[in-house]
């Protein structure tokens, strides 16, 4: 099992076509799940939308989670807060760029690197 990815963006469009970028980039090898949109169908994000994303893609490896702006960032982090105390410690929230960030997490976690150099990539990006 590897790495999983969560792609948090307050659009749901944005969101869907990042996944589907590291799906069409590393294949099945690495889960992904997406989710964007407020509650109402509007642009913003939702904690338990957020959840159910980790949930759905959920790997003893740990997943990491990509978000695009602040409040994404916000909800995301209470999301993991809310978790069990178990999954809370194998999440993180990467401070990287959704779409670059999203690809070469994945690609690093198809090589079944650990979390921590799956976050590490995709946040030394630029660096």
């Amino acid at each position: 099992m590897t790495v999983s990815l969560v792609i948090v963006s307050h659009s749901p469009k944005v969101a869907e076509g990042a996944a589907d970028m590291v799906r069409q980039m590393v294949g099945d090898s690495v889960r992904v799940a997406w989710t964007g949109g407020d509650p109402g169908g509007g642009l913003g994000t939702d904690v338990a939308k957020i959840i159910a994303a980790i949930d759905s893609v959920w790997s003893e490896e740990g997943v990491a989670v990509l978000v695009d702006l602040g409040g994404a960032e916000t909800n995301a982090e209470m999301a993991v807060e809310m978790l069990d105390e178990h999954k809370r410690d194998l999440v993180v929230i990467c401070n990287a760029p959704v779409v670059e960030g999203a690809v070469i997490a994945a690609t690093e976690a198809s090589g079944n690197s650990s979390l921590a150099a799956v976050r590490s990539a995709a946040e030394d990006l630029y660096g």
